[in-house]
């Protein structure tokens, strides 16, 4: 018996409550969870923004220790701290054997099974996002946790499940960010701060942050961005401002709104590059003509998951963590139990704090 976050319908608060989980399978684990952190997508999970089988339990930014292992797991024993993976990779369909791992065909397809049942009546439950990390624990497929980085607090470790592997990757993969370009971050969360402080790793020569809260500045520039601006109708007027009128260089969003989108990509300069991180519902068009396409030249690219290879990720991010070069615990605003979660969605909708951060 185990306690989980569960949502039941789209548009509800999640209820805590207590689950049974079945012994590992052949290649499953089990995984006793140390911290979760609340991402957006796990409120686009319960808005409908983006869809999950239900019931299900939340929660895909996790780390935590191994208890059980099933038949067939010999790379992973009980005692094996580990990092949860919700999108891993099968390594055979088109777009693994492209090397973009991160777009992987198959690598949500766990998620519609049935993992657990809710203790009272039995209902079968489904994995949101394969992990469900919201959870005391949880079982789940072994290629969906890799070794935890040593020296680092698994509560720390959580963040680089999703927030940081996310933030690093749109700055170092996506946008490609050299040293001494300018870069605007558009949305001071917990992906937007991990963004700032890669931009400065990658030695950006100007980080300007945007959000629509005035309260998350002294945030922003201790993750190390040189200018702060809340958002407004001027917002790319005030970038070209800070840029010599020129316009950023890179410009990341992490929003998934369409006005955000297309303000980003109007601060950038011609020939700029916008990378969007943000999930965004369908009902929001960005617009654009032709003729502005063609004179400001600029790109406009998606970003999954940091465009990021999580085996190839994680020990490279692990080093800048040792080194002093990373700061997970600062991007951490909040640390809440499961209870908590609903009023944390409702901060993340209010534009206030960073990472909120479940700690069992």
């Amino acid at each position: 018996m185990t306690r989980a976050a569960v949502l039941r319908a789209p548009h509800t608060a999640l209820q805590v409550t207590d689950i049974t989980l079945p012994a590992p399978a052949p290649g499953q684990v089990r995984v006793k969870l140390a911290a979760a952190g609340v991402c957006h997508s796990d409120l686009s999970l319960t808005n409908g923004t983006m869809r999950v089988p239900l019931p299900a339990v939340l929660g895909h930014e996790g780390a935590g220790t191994v208890t059980e292992v099933g038949e067939g797991v010999a790379h992973l024993a009980p005692g094996d701290p580990v990092v949860l993976n919700w999108a891993p990779s099968c390594g055979t369909c088109h777009s693994c054997g492209l090397g973009e791992v991160w777009l992987c065909a198959d690598a949500l397809t766990g998620a519609g099974d049935v993992y657990a049942r809710t203790a009272d009546d039995g209902t079968a439950l489904h994995p949101g996002l394969n992990v469900a990390a919201f959870a005391e624990e949880t079982v789940v497929a072994a290629n969906c946790v890799l070794p935890a980085p040593q020296g680092i607090p698994l509560t720390d470790a959580a963040l680089l499940g999703c927030a940081v592997l996310t933030g690093y990757g749109a700055v170092h993969h996506s946008a490609r960010v050299r040293e001494g370009e300018t870069v605007v971050v558009y949305g001071v969360g917990g992906v937007g701060l991990a963004a700032i402080q890669s931009a400065r790793l990658a030695k950006a020569g100007q980080v300007i942050a945007v959000d629509v809260s005035p309260a998350k500045e002294e945030l922003a520039r201790q993750a190390g961005a040189t200018d702060y601006l809340v958002a407004s109708d001027a917002t790319a007027k005030d970038v070209r401002r800070l840029t010599g009128g020129h316009g950023a260089d890179v410009a990341v969003e992490c929003v998934g709104r369409a006005a955000t989108i297309r303000t980003a990509w109007e601060s950038t300069r011609r020939g700029g590059r916008t990378t969007v991180v943000g999930i965004g519902g369908k009902d929001q068009q960005v617009t654009f003509n032709a003729l502005e396409i063609f004179h400001w030249g600029r790109t406009l690219t998606g970003c999954v998951y940091g465009n990021s290879d999580p085996a190839r990720d994680l020990p490279v991010l692990a080093e800048h963590i040792r080194a002093g070069r990373l700061d997970l615990a600062s991007m951490v605003t909040e640390r809440i139990t499961l209870d908590g979660i609903p009023a944390a969605f409702d901060t993340m909708l209010a534009g206030k704090g960073g990472r909120a951060l479940v700690v069992f």
